[in-house]
């Protein structure tokens, strides 16, 4: 078995190893798109093999669509030798895999080598959509000082023909199609950010400024940026999956991704030009009110809150697997409460996916994944910045609402506590670790410094801390939650295992 156009002759010998197999005619399909291509994807990530790829070859295989999609990377970096063809592995909660080829892709391209391809596609009056996953990394304008990132200021500054970055470039695509033929498009941010569309956006117009006010023009009557929110776990490939394919008889080096069978993409339905039929392949299509509803939902209350709270208590425990930290149940008892009863009071149901479904995939099907090799180390990268959106929401509901009294909040105060006692660096059995990388932890670390177990702790060290808006998106105490975490903090502070005996305590009440 080889994964080429040749390799999938032999259908009979990969529908025997349990491989889902494309259903349309891979050749024809190919020739269509090359000459006409609708949908671009931008950074040809395991996300956009595992998901995107994926939904469009669900199209092609039950006829709602006879084109590709068009990969595009930043630049070249290997030979392609499997025809475009890339294995896509599901990982199942029960331990049991779903293997399939994924032939969707018609060609690749390269932002930096392939420029004259690129062009001649933006130009082509056919093309409906460009999508990226390039990580927010990707749309970011400026430093830490206001101004413009070095890269950007020194594309800014040269020649509008011949761009020096990514998104530079993909403007002047953009300006070859409207001096072509000015036909309208779509660009789809599909990365995992708060108004995604609203990022592209902003960096697509600081280029085209260079190009002159009717293109500017242009870009806002004839090119949409809709919002999105993708919510998928691809994982780093396994060598476990990897194993699995080489007893099915594949060479090593075969192309592969594993991702986790849960996935979400709901997508603002503004395309001007058309779009491919992707709600056939089960991604929704909305308004952009209903996204940010879905977004909010996502990452305020059903699934980030509660893998930030596994994060940091994670840490302290010494877990180094998020599934792991789901077969103890003081720690599934604080996600359940976080998630159910302290979270889902609050959220705007957004109609096109029930919250409360959402959270019990996520507490009984996703999180204890034990296929998805995610670690609390790495969850609690950059925990600064996300308590605010990831609780903080939550408690200005509280605080807003008529029905709801916020002193009824009890373990989210617990996991604030416990991200006090995560910065002292000292885990629950006394042990120093490395905290996750942070921008502000040279800045919060020193709150805690001279605290040590054993000790009562001066907690009135932590005031300015604890009233740092944008850190909790509160001010603890006006919001009244101080005293809480103070208390909650001092018994985690009390020794060799007061972590787990504090949060055995406050999770059974």
């Amino acid at each position: 078995m080889i994964l080429t156009n040749d390799g999938l002759k032999d259908r009979a010998a990969w529908k025997e190893k349990g491989y889902r197999l494309p259903r349309f005619d891979r050749q024809q399909m190919v020739e269509k798109t090359l000459a006409h291509p609708t949908w671009i994807h931008f950074g040809a990530g395991n996300i956009f093999k595992a998901f995107q790829a994926d939904a469009c070859q669900r199209l092609l295989d039950n006829g709602y669509s006879g084109y590709g999609v068009v990969a595009a990377d930043y630049a070249e970096r290997s030979l392609e030798v499997n025809d475009n063809l890339v294995i896509k592995v599901t990982l199942k909660t029960d331990g049991s895999v779903e293997k399939a080829v994924i032939a969707s892709i018609s060609e690749k391209v390269y932002v930096f080598g392939n420029e004259d391809r690129l062009q001649a596609m933006f130009e082509d009056p056919k093309l409906q959509m460009a999508s990226f996953t390039i990580t927010e990394k990707g749309y970011a304008l400026y430093g830490a000082d206001g101004e413009y990132l070095p890269a950007i200021k020194e594309d800014l500054a040269g020649d509008p023909e011949n761009p020096s970055t990514y998104m530079g470039r993909i403007t002047k695509f953009l300006h070859d199609r409207y001096v072509k033929n000015g036909r309208p498009v779509a660009m789809v941010s599909m990365d995992n950010c708060s108004h995604n569309g609203d990022k592209l956006k902003a960096i697509v117009m600081a280029f085209a400024q260079r190009y002159g006010e009717d293109f500017v023009a242009w870009l806002e009557k004839s090119v949409s940026f809709p919002w999105s929110m993708i919510d998928k776990i691809t994982p780093a490939p396994s060598k476990d999956v990897e194993a699995i394919l080489l007893a099915d008889g594949l060479p090593e080096g075969t192309p592969f991704v594993n991702a986790e069978e849960s996935e979400y993409l709901v997508i603002e339905d503004d395309f001007p030009n058309g779009r491919p039929a992707l709600e056939k392949a089960g991604i929704f299509f909305t308004d952009r009110e209903t996204v940010d509803k879905v977004e909010r939902m996502k990452v305020c209350t059903c699934l980030n809150p509660l893998h930030t709270a596994l994060a940091v208590y994670g840490c302290l425990l010494g877990f180094d697997k998020i599934a792991s930290e789901m077969k103890d149940e003081d720690l599934v008892k604080l996600v359940e409460t976080i998630g159910y009863k302290e979270g889902l009071p609050v959220v705007v149901d957004p109609g096109i996916i029930n919250p409360k479904e959402f959270i019990d995939t996520v507490v009984n099907v996703r999180i204890p994944n034990p296929f998805m090799p995610d670690t609390p180390q790495r969850i609690a990268t950059d925990t600064s910045q996300k308590l605010s959106i990831r609780f903080g929401e939550t408690i200005k509901n509280y605080i807003a609402s008529n029905e709801l009294d916020v002193a009824n909040l009890k373990l989210i105060p617990l996991v604030f506590a416990g991200w006090l006692r995560y910065l002292m660096a000292i885990n629950d059995n006394g042990e120093k670790f490395e905290p996750s990388p942070d921008p502000l932890l040279e800045t919060v670390q020193p709150y805690v410094a001279g605290f040590n177990l054993d000790e009562v702790p001066e907690v009135e060290k932590l005031h300015d801390l604890l009233a740092n808006k944008t850190i909790f998106g509160v001010d603890l105490y006006e919001a009244g939650l101080a005293d809480a975490v103070c208390a909650y903090f001092k018994e985690l502070c009390a020794g060799k295992g007061a972590v787990r005996s504090t949060l055995h305590k406050y999770v059974d009440r």
